[in-house]
């Protein structure tokens, strides 16, 4: 077997790997709320800037944009980031994730149906298996890769020139990035959580694209509510949407976005069933804490994962629960807005 066939061998099964992840992708819906250009994008201001600027530069120079890792919280618009830099820079965009990549030949196979500058974005990068990644080193550096072809005494390495192309990788989990993958891209960047004010605007244009009729008072009432995440404030219009088009005739009021926020169990600070599960938890079972995550994910029956990735980071940043090294705690400000009143039996006694 020749390079050349197995070069073609490899683009047919990385065609396959790629669309387990891309059939799945919201830009399946004629509906798409994801926006397509840097001027649609709405917050992140200093990311967008960074990212033109690096996009202008390599298209004048007709090279690869540098590889770019983008992490933060889920929903904040990563995907969306590695969307508009292939329509920046002109190219096509493949996705798929880290769980979906399980050995060195899926990974060959995608890298070798790219074409010049084309961009590759994983979601979920740190999900790499460790063996995919090594693979993955200097196809990052030398756009190149061996493959082993044959098994046994008859094996033999060929290497794989690649087309310069620009890996753009995604990850909630920061800390669980290798320090070698880490530092083989040129441009790293934490998305934040959105303002309310934020919210609003992504609210307002959402709501343009689905021919919804919305109040601006409400609008930023849905803002406020949906934790600082575009994702949740889009999901959670939908459903205001509903409750508009049986109640008020379609129309987006401040008292309708309320009632239907109000149903969802999302109250004034963005606070869901499971937040304030989690928060009441530590009060009542743990005096307050200090009480490890994982003892936290059995009391309420939901893995710890989610728990770290999803639900620990608003309340942290609210101000509601702190880390220690002994473990979570809840602050005062979670009992005020439960409106538990701290004593002896919900809280513990500090040493002094």
């Amino acid at each position: 077997m020749n390079s050349g066939s197995e070069h073609n061998r490899l683009q047919m099964w990385g065609s396959s790997v790629i669309r387990r992840v891309e059939d799945d992708t919201e830009e399946s819906s004629p509906q798409s709320l994801r926006p397509s250009a840097f001027h649609e994008y709405i917050g992140q201001d200093d990311i967008k800037s960074n990212l033109s600027l690096a996009c202008r530069a390599a298209k004048a120079r007709n090279e690869a944009l540098d590889h770019v890792l983008l992490h933060g919280p889920p929903g904040l618009g990563k995907t969306s980031l590695a969307r508009i830099l292939a329509e920046e820079m002109g190219v096509q965009i493949k996705t798929t994730s880290g769980p979906v990549i399980e050995r060195p030949g899926d990974l060959a196979a995608i890298l070798t149906s790219l074409e010049h500058r084309d961009i590759l974005f994983i979601d979920e990068i740190h999900r790499l298996p460790r063996v995919v990644e090594e693979v993955l080193y200097p196809a990052l550096e030398d756009y190149a890769i061996d493959i082993l072809i044959g098994q046994g005494p008859s094996a033999r390495s060929v290497k794989v020139n690649l087309k310069p192309f620009t890996l753009v990788g995604a990850t909630t989990r920061t800390s669980l990035l290798t320090s070698p993958l880490r530092d083989r891209f040129g441009m790293d960047f934490r998305l934040n959580y959105y303002s309310p004010e934020q919210l609003k605007q992504i609210v307002l244009r959402s709501a343009k694209i689905l021919g919804v009729s919305i109040h601006d008072d409400a609008a930023l009432e849905i803002g406020k509510r949906t934790r600082g995440t575009p994702r949740l404030a889009n999901r959670v219009l939908k459903r205001v949407r509903d409750f508009a088009q049986e109640k008020t005739g379609g129309v987006i009021d401040l008292e309708s976005a309320q009632t239907s926020m109000a149903l969802l169990n999302l109250d004034e600070r963005g606070l869901d069933d499971l937040d304030r599960q989690i928060l009441r938890t530590i009060i009542d079972k743990f005096r307050g804490g200090p009480v490890g995550i994982e003892t936290i994910a059995a009391s309420i029956g939901e893995e710890s994962q989610t728990i770290e990735e999803v639900y620990e980071p608003y309340l942290l940043q609210e101000g509601f629960m702190q880390r220690t090294r002994r473990g979570r705690e809840v602050t005062d400000a979670a009992y005020n807005h439960l409106g538990i009143e701290p004593t002896s039996g919900n809280r513990q006694q500090k040493l002094i």
